[in-house]
């Protein structure tokens, strides 16, 4: 089997149903998660959602001082309702260990389970959550069932979207190795959506009920579009051609799946839009070079380096504070070093999930991906297991 045979990706198209399936991929998860604000108002409050202006002024003023633990306003603080003082803690574990045991079963079960069957299904079943909590913005709810309603729809989003993901690394893994980059750079773009998305609905001044249904109807559309893109591919010719090759067997086939105010904008700015913009820019770099290569050593060395950034967020000027000192008290050096751990992550992660099926047989490639997964989603669920500890320690 010869290059010469081998279509092409005519307009770059199989390339950016990739990128739109990578933005797919993460983009429930970071509406949820840089929409805790709307949900720890909807708890702090014992009335309806849809407020006049007077109650809409003071629930603001409420928002306002009870960001979450990494805002570094000095305004005190307003008391606050249980559930939604453990809402981040608890929405980070209903996220993360759902996300580890289905990416962990789709690592077996993909061979069981048709692709289309996997992808598809997921995309529909996210959808409809999205569709049931834009609905519930104008539903009145007790804190309690509220909270506990939300939990089990954060636990379907990431249930769903670690078989997605699984899924989607191993069809990238049938493709050459740069079509893994694509899913990549667009699951970085997802997280700055969302971040922008929900900064715009902050910045509207428009009732929170109408900003919150408008904001959670805004990801239906970017899902129902992944969907379309999704459809699509199998009349693509270049996509075709490596589904085939995965039919035929591995041949002589190359190797596969290569702020205004800070207690109002700090968190929206300085955490989620920071760390999706330079997370994304990572994941993007690897398009233009690929350093260290696969088999460097320098490559695990840069990994573990990460390990610095714990002990350095964890000294910036984090309130309130117990137990360890403030080093870093200035904003502006959380905020590089926010930047520098989201741009080290986006880069490193996007070269082990580009090398990993590179060091596999072409028959193992789409397997190699679908446990690479797990391990990323392990890692995600370590670090929500671990946050409660870092919270107590700081």
């Amino acid at each position: 089997m010869t290059t010469s045979h081998q279509p092409q990706d005519r307009y770059r198209a199989v390339w950016l149903i990739f990128f739109m399936l990578g933005l797919g991929t993460l983009l429930p998860w970071n509406f949820f998660m840089t929409a805790t604000a709307y949900f720890t108002n909807r708890l702090d409050m014992s009335h309806n959602v849809s407020l006049g202006p007077a109650e809409l002024s003071k629930d603001v003023e409420l928002l306002a001082t009870s960001t979450a633990p990494l805002a570094t306003s000095t305004t005190p603080s307003t008391e606050r309702n249980y559930l939604s003082a453990i809402f981040n803690n608890v929405m980070t574990l209903c996220a993360m260990l759902p996300l580890l045991l289905f990416t962990c079963l789709n690592s077996f079960l993909h061979q069981r389970i048709p692709q289309s069957v996997r992808i598809l299904g997921s995309l529909v079943a996210i959808l409809l959550v999205f569709l049931i909590t834009a609905i519930l913005v104008k539903v009145s709810l007790d804190p309690l069932p509220f909270f506990v309603i939300t939990m089990i729809k954060i636990m379907l989003i990431n249930s769903f979207g670690a078989i997605l993901q699984g899924s989607l690394f191993g069809l990238a893994g049938l493709l050459p190795a740069s079509y893994t980059a694509p899913i990549m750079s667009g699951q970085g773009l997802a997280g700055f959506f969302a971040s922008v998305a929900m900064i715009c609905a902050i910045a509207s001044g428009s009732e929170l009920s109408e900003s919150a249904f408008g904001y959670f109807i805004t990801a239906c559309a970017v899902i129902i579009l992944t969907i379309i893109c999704y459809l699509g591919l199998p009349r693509l010719e270049f996509y075709r051609y490596y589904q085939q090759l995965k039919l035929e067997g591995p041949g002589e086939q190359e190797t596969k799946l290569d702020l205004i105010t800070k207690d109002n904008y700090f968190i929206p700015v300085s955490c989620f839009l920071t760390f999706n913009i330079f997370d994304w820019l990572g994941r993007s770099l690897t398009a233009v070079t690929m350093w260290p290569g696969k088999d460097s050593l320098w490559l695990p060395i840069l990994v573990l380096a990460r390990l610095a950034f714990v002990p350095l967020l964890l000294l910036c000027n984090v309130q309130p504070r117990h137990y360890l000192p403030m080093v870093f008290d200035h904003d502006a050096l959380y905020i590089f070093f926010m930047a520098a751990f989201a741009f080290s992550n986006g880069y490193l992660a996007s070269l082990c999930m580009c090398f990993g099926p590179k060091k596999v047989t072409p028959a193992e490639a789409e397997t190699a991906g679908a446990i690479m997964a797990f391990f990323l989603s392990l890692g995600l669920a370590l670090g929500a297991v671990f946050s409660f500890l870092f919270r107590a320690i700081v």
